[in-house]
């Protein structure tokens, strides 16, 4: 029992050392210091806030007891030399010699497109504080991860500025090298997506001199844009806006818009841009009313704590320069803390196995003093790498942390989440403020962006598409552009520096209303065309100078495709005349809003028709003149059968009803018959006729006065179907679109067009297809009714078949274009553009608008329902005439059979043999009273007057009433003796 517990107290003991001794063990394991390195130019702009950013994070990291438990972190700084060369070849390669598992930098993107290729092959993950080239993309190096916002996110902002500003084109100044390009490339993406585009691109090479520069800005300046973006570096951009200003471009009505690398270079980083905010070291006037964009990082107690330490940080020695705390120095700062926690963790993980290998891939050549046998593989590289990606703290820039997409591969990933920027303006005396926020949620505001606390978008922000992202309300607060002006640049100017504008018009050959050369007026050329444009233009609130220009020999109307097509080529900066607007132009050249409708009309001969003896008779078909006639006797004999047995008028002998029955049919139709109806049925079917009558003599005395007034077409052609259809020739104005329409358009054959100047028109209308002329004519509506107007004998036939305007042309993307079709709408709005109409083109005695074409005769199909209501009246009015007759002749033969038999059958008694009479006799009787009944019984029936039928029945009735009293007397009474 003693023994046992003894063994027991002795595992206990050992448990007791093993748990003592374990974290010990295990600290041990990890190595007691790790080295990091950081590749930057010491001696820039950037670099020196990010050298004194980088020393005082690796000290933070130090003293923390959370982050690497007991691993000291060390950092070898690396110095560039502003050099590409030296900081691919000396600095890079160097730096990898060292063993360093990690890279803080490159700071810039030149070198980083060379040295990510050696991070690749040494497994050194990369993580860059101001390397923002957006072609540095994770799926080419995959080593390369991004602790900036790169510059496809600024060059969105820069896109939606513009984009509020209504400016269509922007240039762009840019250091030629993969920094300015990449960002250029973007910039032009961006611009895109909103509908403006990059209209010149002004690269100069790194280092450039003062000269080089102006050189270029004069180029730039020549152009239409006056909207500059300008994408530098922090050491040599300031040079840009010092030239500019020299020449005269830091002016009114320039717009200047810098990346961040302004706000790095000159502007105070140490806190909000207000109003007190002076820039820093650089003449203010050079860069007065720009706007510029700083990388947005919000406010927070532990930011404000590293801006101080910064600011008060001691300089190196050697260095001469001042520090100015800007944005890349809190990215720096945050990217030494990525590594130190991807390290912290890599480290758990792997047991604290920090291992090199060589590479056999990677040897010296005979002879070569590079020393690349050094430089070795870090074993563990990619387990770090992904723990880097994995990042997620907040550190003084605010949430850090990576987005992926779903497969982890896609242009997304690898990015640094929450990209946004503050837009800052240089106002008056050097004074900075805010005067916009930017994020890829809210676009411009002149609210921060709001994040929740795990660094995401709020609900309602991250719940919209890109789209409704894109097409929400942008605001900004005012802006003091160059000159001191608070008046938006209109963001353009004329070509040449002013050099007048070369508008090309169109030299007519007839119709000089339009437009024209004329040696009497100033500008040379004169018209309807010109004088819209001047009135448009002297509605534009800044001048226009302008050079009008011939197009054309004067001797035949100028192709006006071929005037078009020279506003597209550069030859002419605009096209001003009767130029319609029509799809083949557009695909080349802009328009503005047309200043006048057009289309094109059909214009045939016409002529007066004689009206001859018969005319009367044209108006109706002989089919429509049989109906009415047939219907006229009709009507009569209907009336005559209704009003017979009550309307003394239609009886008498058989000659004289014939009469009246005729005589009402055709009195009617004059409403002068003398005859009244007095049955109900009568006059209903009266009514029926007269409204039947009404009508079709409204119609008749219509379509007698077109016959004899409205003048005929020669031609037979009344629109654009029978134009079509027929075989005809055709003709159409010299250099107008009409021919190529109606071959492509239409389908009409080549061969049957001809192409004549509009002072042959008249000719050829009157001498026609038989002797050489033609048909019709295919113009546009305006050269038409000026043609109308002094030639009575033509008209237009059918409707336009198409429906466009005339309109001023310039080349594509044309701001004028725009402005001016503002104007042409005031000037209709006003009034003034019919006024300028009236007194250009009000001309000729002629009525162009007369009505023409061959008379329609009625016919039968004209007047169906009318003849059917008629006829369906005046049948429903005869059946309920013969099925009262009918009902009274049964009461009338019941009554009269009766009374006929009884004093038959008492004459037969009396001489007829006694009481039993001959049987053939009664047979033949009866026989007899049937015939009687069927016809002529109940034709005098209903000759009878109906008085007399209802008198005959009265009398009928009492008669019987009376017999019967006196049979009941003497069969009742006593017999005689």
């Amino acid at each position: 029992m003693a023994s046992s517990a003894t063994t027991t107290s002795t595992t206990l003991l050992r448990l007791l050392c093993l748990c003592t001794v374990l974290p010990v063990a295990l600290q041990a394991a990890r190595p007691t210091n790790i080295t990091i390195g950081a590749l930057f130019a010491f001696d820039s702009v950037i670099g020196r806030s990010a050298r004194t950013a980088i020393q005082l994070a690796v000290d933070d990291v130090n003293r923390d007891p959370t982050v690497l438990s007991g691993t000291n972190l060390s950092v070898v700084l690396q110095d560039t030399n502003c050099s590409g060369f030296a900081g691919i070849i000396q600095a890079g390669l160097e730096l990898m010699e060292k063993e360093v598992v990690a890279v803080v930098g490159p700071q810039s993107s030149v070198i980083a497109h060379v040295v990510t290729h050696v991070a690749n092959e040494l497994r050194v993950p990369l993580v860059s504080f101001a390397a923002t080239d957006p072609a540095l993309a994770s799926t080419q190096y995959p080593y390369f991860v991004r602790a900036v916002h790169d510059d496809s996110f600024q060059m969105a902002a820069i896109a939606d500025i513009v984009s509020l500003y209504g400016w269509r084109e922007v240039t762009a100044f840019y250091v030629d090298d993969d920094y300015g390009r990449g960002g250029v490339v973007a910039l032009a993406d961006a611009l895109e997506a909103t509908r403006a585009r990059l209209s010149y691109k002004a690269a100069f090479p790194p280092g450039a001199d003062r000269a080089t520069l102006a050189d270029l800005l004069q180029r730039a300046n020549s152009m239409e844009s006056r909207v500059f973006v300008v994408h530098a570096s922090p050491d040599s951009g300031l040079d840009v806006f010092a030239a500019a200003h020299d020449l005269g471009m830091m002016v009114a009505e320039y717009a200047w818009i810098a990346t961040d690398w302004l706000a790095a270079a000159a502007i105070d980083g140490s806190g909000a841009a207000s109003e007190s905010n002076n820039i820093q070291g650089v003449e203010s006037n050079n860069i007065q009313g720009v706007l510029t964009l700083r990388q947005y990082t919000p406010d927070s107690d532990a930011k404000a704590s590293l801006v101080s330490r910064l600011a008060g940080a001691e300089q190196p020695s050697n260095n001469n320069a001042t520090a100015v705390v800007n944005a890349y120095s809190l990215f720096a700062y945050d990217s030494v803390w990525i590594a130190a926690h991807a390290i912290d963790q890599f480290l758990d993980e792997a047991g604290g196995n920090v291992t090199f290998s060589a590479d056999p891939n990677i040897r010296d050549a005979n002879g070569s003093a590079l020393r690349l046998s050094a430089l070795r593989v870090f074993d563990q590289g990619e387990q770090l790498l992904r723990k880097v990606m994995l990042a997620n703290f907040t550190g003084v820039t605010g949430r850090v942390g990576f987005q992926f997409d779903a497969d982890g591969n896609g242009p997304e990933s690898g990015i640094l989440i929450n990209p946004a920027y503050e837009i800052l303006n240089v106002g008056g005396t050097g004074g900075v403020r805010r005067v916009a926020y930017w994020s890829n949620y809210t676009r411009l505001s002149v609210d921060a962006p709001t994040l929740l606390d795990d660094g995401g978008p709020p609900p309602n922000s991250s719940s919209t598409t890109p789209q409704q992202q894109k097409d929400q309300q942008q605001q900004m607060s005012n802006v003091t552009w160059p000159g001191g002006t608070t008046t938006m640049p209109r963001g353009w100017a004329f070509a040449d520096n002013g050099q007048p504008l070369r508008i090309g018009v169109p030299y007519r050959t007839s119709y000089k209303e339009f437009v024209s050369k004329d040696d009497t007026s100033k500008d040379g050329v004169s018209g309807y065309c010109i004088d819209v444009f001047k009135a448009a233009l002297q509605q534009l609130p800044y001048p226009v100078p302008v050079s009008f220009v011939l197009f054309g020999d004067g001797v035949t109307s100028p192709s006006y495709d071929e005037l078009v097509q020279n506003v597209a080529d550069g030859f002419f900066d605009a096209a001003v005349g009767d130029i319609s607007i029509v799809t083949n132009r557009t695909r080349v050249v802009d328009f503005t809003q047309p200043y006048i409708d057009s289309g094109l009309v059909i214009v045939s001969t016409v002529m007066a028709r004689s009206s001859d003896e018969w005319a009367f008779l044209k108006p109706f078909t002989p089919e429509l003149w049989g109906t009415f006639v047939g219907f006229c006797v009709f009507i009569g004999a209907v009336v005559w059968i209704l009003e017979h047995r009550h309307n003394e008028e239609f009886r008498g002998s058989p000659w004289n009803q014939m009469r009246t029955m005729f005589w009402f049919s055709f009195a009617a139709v004059f409403f002068s018959q003398r005859e009244e109806t007095v049955s109900s049925l009568g006059r209903f079917v009266v009514i029926m006729w007269l409204l039947v009558v009404l009508i079709i003599t409204q119609s008749y005395t219509a379509s007698l006065t077109s016959i004899l007034t409205v003048q005929q077409l020669s031609t037979g052609i009344q629109g654009i179907n029978d134009l079509l259809a027929g075989n005809d020739p055709i003709g159409y104005q010299q250099g107008s679109f009409a021919g190529s329409y109606m071959i492509k358009e239409l389908g009409v054959k080549a061969s049957r067009l001809r192409e004549l100047p509009i002072d042959e028109y008249a000719d050829s209308l009157q001498r026609g297809p038989s002797n050489g002329g033609v048909a019709t004519i295919v113009d546009e509506l305006p050269y038409v009714q000026l043609f109308l107007s002094s030639n009575c004998q033509f008209r237009t036939v059918g409707q336009e078949f198409t429906k466009s305007g005339w309109g001023f042309a310039f080349p594509h993307d044309s701001p004028l274009a725009v402005d001016l079709s503002t104007a042409i709408l005031k000037l209709s709005e006003s009034g003034d553009l019919q006024r300028i109409h009236d007194n250009w083109l009000n001309t000729g005695t002629c009525d162009s608008t007369d009505g023409v074409g061959g008379p329609v005769r009625l016919s039968v199909a004209n007047f169906g329902g009318l003849f059917l209501i008629c006829g369906v009246a005046c049948g429903g009015a005869l059946l309920v005439y013969f099925a009262r007759i009918l009902f009274q002749f049964c009461q009338y033969h019941r009554h009269g059979t009766s009374d006929g038999a009884k004093e038959e059958d008492k004459e037969e008694d009396d001489g007829g043999g006694g009481p039993f009479p001959d049987k053939e006799k009664s047979l033949r009787r009866l026989a007899t009273r049937q015939t009687s009944f069927r016809v002529r019984d109940f034709m005098s029936f209903v000759d009878m007057k109906e008085s007399e039928v209802k008198s005959a029945m009265r009398s009928s009735s009492t008669s019987s009433k009376s017999m019967g009293r006196s049979g009941s007397d003497t069969s009742d009474g006593p017999s005689s003796p």
